[in-house]
């Protein structure tokens, strides 16, 4: 009997919390899957099987990866441009970025082979979608005059090619403390096997196409 009034404390004290448990703290609250990446799920791949007559659902298009680039040109005069950019890029995609490199020398240019000029990060699965929601949600209608995004940047293999003027229409980045405004280019990989396969599935997921008569063709 003293042995279990020993042991009676010792139980409540771990349900305190005095005592942490072996599995470690309290659970923390699991974050679902984005928004953007749900909607694909029950509302694109439906829409897109039955506009093209797909057999099998493996053969819907998808998004495989978003590739953001900013180049700094003037960072071969003033470094700390690109250290700008580089943490102005992180606060928009919320991941570590990669410095980009000169492949070759330019004279004209005062390029040097090897000398930073820009910097870049590859977005996948949650960290892709949720960059598309924002970047379709809130950064493009804060866009001076926009009238939405032209089709004519498809490659053939159903790749598009987004360019941004400017850093500041991201929420993330405050204009008070920019020395520099500055583009990047934005480019949608997808496993669309046509750019007009890679039109609708873009078109479906939100991107604000302007409303041509001429539809991309096959």
């Amino acid at each position: 009997m003293a042995k279990d009034k020993e042991q009676k404390p010792k139980k409540g004290s771990q349900e305190k919390g005095a005592e942490p448990a072996k599995k470690g703290a309290a659970p923390q609250e699991k974050v679902g899957p984005p928004r953007l990446q749900l909607q694909y799920a029950s509302a694109v791949i439906p829409e897109l099987r039955k506009k093209f007559q797909y057999r099998n659902v493996m053969q819907v298009p998808r998004l495989e990866k978003i590739s953001v680039n900013m180049g700094v040109g003037k960072a071969t005069q003033d470094p700390k441009m690109l250290d700008q950019a580089v943490k102005e890029l992180e606060s928009i995609t919320g991941q570590k970025v990669v410095v980009t490199k000169a492949k070759k020398s330019i004279s004209n240019f005062k390029l040097r082979e090897g000398v930073p000029i820009g910097c870049r990060v590859t977005l996948r699965k949650a960290h892709m979608y949720e960059f598309f929601d924002r970047l379709v949600s809130v950064a493009l209608p804060r866009v001076r005059d926009f009238r939405g995004i032209s089709d004519k940047s498809f490659d053939g293999h159903g790749n598009f090619t987004l360019g941004i003027k400017e850093q500041i229409v991201f929420p993330e980045i405050d204009v008070d403390k920019v020395a520099r405004i500055t583009g990047m280019d934005i480019t949608f990989v997808t496993t669309a096997k046509s750019d007009l396969e890679a039109y609708e599935l873009l078109k479906a997921l939100g991107m604000p196409f302007v409303k041509r008569q001429e539809v991309v063709q096959n």
